[in-house]
């Protein structure tokens, strides 16, 4: 049901009913309502049309009459007998309305009060009186005037108890509706309670539900009662409905603005709290990064996300955690060096003085760094390198990755990858989980502050494989691309990041096991072991200077020549790198230290005597060559993981048959020695053996340190020098060594690692090697100084192994076979 309000002119309005007409307003009686139904109609009747509503039998409304034809309308009919037709404006928009715009069927009126209103118009109250129909209209000036008929109303089912049971629903309903409508008094529902005539039970409801003008008068024009209340309750039943979803999404929306509003006065007053404080409100913030974002260069694909992502955080509300984790995206988009590159400087004759200044040696590492800055000056740009060092511990792989970085004018960057297992570590987090954080990549890059800094990827070959975290050795496969990594996808930042003008380099100690896919997409130097004179050098120039500044001594307080460096390095000392040797260094620097803090007289020159008595007795001396007194003690050549190093290969022959070997070798060492003895028994007229003495003798092959595990194939060559040799009893040439792989066919293979090999033969003070004819490329390769005092025999059969490496002399007490 709606609210009574006036009408203007025909705009009906029940807004002001006023206290003192309440008496003019009664509920109808059955009686009044038959004392009615007695009057007669007149003939002609003036007719009223009203804009917005309809006037029903019984119902006292108050309108207000705006239009001059209305007033005079209403004065002259208050001055007669005071009776009017009431009809409905098909069109409100109408201001003027002739007789195409009014219904048909309206209600006959009694004016019961007429007043003047202090704005000048004339407001009437009228109450409706019964049915009528135009039959023709007589004139339009200065109103309109009609002839009428009364409209029947049938009532023959107003004893049924189905008739009954309507009206008790409607006052239900109707009850129902003014609870749900906030705009009607409570004190209604008494009044529906109260109405007794059955009729004006439905009109009174029919007048006061909020219905349009058509539907209204759809009811007015019903002349069944029984049809009449059926329809009413029906659209009664719908108003029901409205109010009810109504009440229910105000009251949702109140709650929520009422929440908000809370939110909204919190949040100010934190804000004026904060600005007396002294500390930035959020809106100043919000400003800051929109001015800081101004500078970024940024793409426009970029810009949008930062723009979309910065009104979201302006619409949040601060205290919510969401807050904080949009924040910190943005604080990251605004903190990584989008297109922000430094200059690279193109002075190759400077670079190639940082890189001899910083590392002893190093000669290909040092010549692609120089290749790849003509490059850059030549070209201008150029998609970097990316750059594995390969090589054994303590050779400065790290180290150089800062001397490349000094010498472009680079940022320097290093991430360790040993022992890294989840992916998340490379791609990063995605926002949606607690704690979300960018990649190492991203962080790094971040920090520091351009977006072609040297980036050095550390133990590489350490990095986990596939777990239930991911597989952050297949997450580097598009970093380490340089036809992916232009648009490198971060999990956290969600945009493409341009890692192209990124110099990668990568360092492993050991190749096999960086997945092959990831291995193809490096470019891998060798960095091998340095010699004894670079060790000594190396020690010289850096490790010693750099332990002085750490231990707070100088040149005055200690000095060691270099003899006396040689005898650390040589004596104490087993490495490819210069770690080990650092840190005996250091033990020697000490020594003095703790001598000038206890004020002890010690020696400033550092003897080889001083060197026994800090750093105590030597016990490197395996890799001494032995002497050829026994046969078949043959020295070998094997590459570590820590560089070169030499081995004894033994043989021993004795009553029985069969082939033992020990000393913890590995499956591929064990099938040289057995090609190596079937080699042997097939040729054994060759080589001056009896065939029968293989037969009736047992061959026991053994390779000292038996804790060491031992494997690969390059000591094929010695096991069959060390097999021959017992066999034949014939001396094996001194001050030699060997490598090589042998085949069933006689032949012998290349090997690798010879550099390293190499360097540990002439440790061990060896003057000859035999090496297969296939590496001598790699010797060509290794500079001269390093070859000094080596004599290479090169070699495609094992016939030719034998011929060098064994004399015609027998050993001493050779045993008779």
């Amino acid at each position: 049901m709606s609210e009574s309000k006036f009408l203007n002119m025909d705009n009906l309005s029940l807004e002001h009913i006023l206290d003192e007409d309440a008496d003019l307003i009664p509920l109808m009686t059955p009686e009044d309502e038959e004392e009615i139904n007695k009057e007669d109609i007149p003939d002609v009747l003036p007719i009223l049309p009203l804009r917005n509503t309809v006037l029903f039998p019984g119902v006292v409304i108050p309108i207000t009459a705006g239009r001059d034809k209305s007033i005079q309308l209403i004065k002259e009919a208050n001055k007669g007998n005071k009776i009017i037709g009431v009809v409905a404006q098909k069109n409100e928009e109408v201001e003027d309305p002739t007789i195409k715009d009014v219904y048909k069927v309206g209600t006959v009126a009694r004016i019961l009060r007429m007043l003047k209103m202090p704005d000048g118009n004339t407001t009437v109250i009228i109450q409706g009186k019964k049915r009528f129909e135009v039959d023709t209209f007589v004139q339009e000036e200065p109103y309109i005037k009609a002839t009428t008929k009364g409209r029947i109303e049938d009532r023959s089912s107003e004893e049924e108890e189905e008739f009954e049971a309507i009206i008790d629903s409607i006052k239900e309903m109707a009850v129902k509706i003014i609870k749900e409508n906030p705009n009607l008094p409570s004190e209604a529902s008494f009044a529906i309670k109260n109405i007794e005539s059955k009729p004006f039970l439905i009109n009174f409801v029919s007048s006061n539900m909020n219905l349009k003008v058509e539907e209204k008068q759809e009811l007015l024009e019903t002349t069944n009662l029984k049809e009449r209340a059926l329809l009413t309750l029906k659209k009664m039943d719908a108003e029901l409905q409205r109010l009810e979803l109504r009440n229910v999404i105000q009251s949702k929306t109140r709650s929520d603005m009422d929440q908000q509003q809370r939110e909204y006065y919190l949040h100010q007053q934190l804000k004026t709290i904060q600005e007396e404080l002294g500390g930035v409100s959020y809106d100043e913030e919000l400003e800051e990064m929109r001015e800081k974002s101004k500078s970024k260069k940024w793409n426009k694909v970029v810009k949008e996300a930062f723009d979309k992502e910065l009104g979201r955080l302006q619409r949040m509300n601060p205290q919510v955690a969401e807050y904080s984790v949009q924040r910190n995206y943005l604080d990251l988009l605004l903190d990584l060096p989008w297109n922000e590159y430094s200059d690279d400087q193109f002075d190759l004759k400077r670079a190639q003085k940082i890189l001899d200044r910083d590392h002893f040696g190093l000669e290909k590492v040092k010549e692609r760094i120089i290749e790849h800055l003509a490059v850059l000056k030549l070209k201008g740009d150029m998609k970097s390198p990316i750059i594995c060092l390969y090589g054994p511990p303590g050779v400065g792989k790290t180290s150089l990755g800062k001397s490349i970085a000094e010498s472009l004018g680079r940022k320097y960057v290093r991430m360790s990858l040993g022992g890294v297992r989840d992916e998340a570590e490379i791609r990063g987090h995605r926002k949606t989980y607690i704690g979300a954080m960018p990649g190492r990549i991203i962080k790094d890059l971040k920090k520091a502050g351009t977006s072609n800094p040297v980036f050095v990827l550390d133990e590489i070959d350490k990095l986990a494989s596939s777990s239930h975290n991911g597989d952050p050795s297949s997450a580097m496969l598009e970093v380490l691309d340089p036809e992916q990594n232009t648009t490198f996808y971060d999990n956290y930042l969600e945009l493409d990041y341009d890692l192209s003008k990124v110099l990668f380099v990568a360092t492993a100690n050991s190749l096999s096991t960086i997945p092959w896919a990831l291995r193809d997409r490096m470019e891998i130097i060798n960095v091998s072991g340095y010699t004894i004179e670079e060790k000594v050098e190396i020690a010289k120039r850096h490790l010693l200077p750099k332990q002085l500044e750490a231990h707070g001594l100088t040149k005055e307080h200690i000095l060691i020549g270099k003899k006396e460096l040689e005898k650390i390095v040589v004596a104490y000392t087993r490495e490819s790198g210069v770690r080990g040797l650092e840190k005996k260094i250091a033990k020697m620097v000490r020594y003095a230290a703790k001598s000038i803090a206890m004020e002890e007289t010690y020696d400033v020159k550092i003897t080889v005597e001083t060197i026994e008595k800090v750093l105590g007795a030597s016990h490197l001396e395996r890799d001494k060559y032995e002497t050829n007194d026994v046969a078949g003690v043959v020295t070998g050549l094997a590459w570590t993981s820590v560089g070169g190093d030499i081995l004894f290969i033994e043989s021993i022959i004795s009553k029985g048959k069969g082939l033992s070997i020990t000393g913890n070798l590995g499956k591929v060492m064990k099938e040289s020695a057995t090609i190596a003895m079937e080699y042997i028994r097939a040729n054994a007229e060759d080589f001056g053996i009896d065939s029968k003495v293989l037969d009736e003798y047992k061959v026991h092959i053994h390779v000292p340190e038996g804790a060491t595990p031992k494997d690969g194939p390059s000591a094929g060559i010695t096991m069959l020098t060390s097999l021959v040799s017992v066999f034949t009893q014939r001396k094996v040439k001194a001050k030699l060594a060997m490598t090589g792989e042998i085949t069933l066919r006689g032949k012998v293979l290349p090997v690798g690692g010879i550099k390293e090999k190499i360097l540990a033969a002439k440790r061990a003070n060896i003057k000859e090697l035999i090496l297969c004819k296939d590496n001598e490329k790699d010797i060509l390769e290794i500079k001269e100084s390093y070859l000094k005092g080596l004599k290479f025999h090169y070699v495609t059969e094992m016939k030719e192994v034998i011929e060098i490496a064994l004399t015609k002399q027998k050993v001493k007490n050779a045993k008779k076979l």
